[in-house]
């Protein structure tokens, strides 16, 4: 199992549509078919996306928006990673499961921030 690095990027947004208008005619960043909580841009080398804040994470009440910023990484197996970081302590936000990027979790790093691991190419 390796991780090969960083995968997705979004920001949690607290106006999904005005975000999504900000990035597409401010930055030319051209939408791509996604979820209905986000609008993904079609980016390179790695995935770029606005969406809509999580309900425990107001993006209007913080003074440090980048709290809302979310960093995937792809592994060839996640599964095997994630038996890894329990075995090692690290506490798990989000439990294995099976979606439309593979097998992901969530583990939190030692300073808190929460990253997602995700093991579909």
């Amino acid at each position: 199992m390796t991780v090969t690095g960083p995968d997705f990027i979004s920001l949690q947004v607290s106006d999904l549509a005005r975000s999504a208008e900000f990035y597409e005619t401010r930055l030319g960043l051209t939408r791509q078919p996604g979820p209905p909580s986000a609008v993904v841009f079609a980016t390179t080398p790695i995935a770029f996306a606005v969406r809509a804040a999580s309900p425990e994470f107001d993006v209007a009440a913080t003074d440090h928006p980048g709290d809302g910023v979310a960093l995937w990484l792809h592994a060839t197996d996640s599964q095997a990673l994630h038996d890894e970081l329990v075995a090692s302590g690290v506490p798990i936000a989000t439990a294995p499961v099976d979606g439309p990027f593979g097998r992901t979790f969530t583990f939190i790093d030692p300073d808190g921030y929460r990253v997602t691991v995700h093991d579909k190419a």
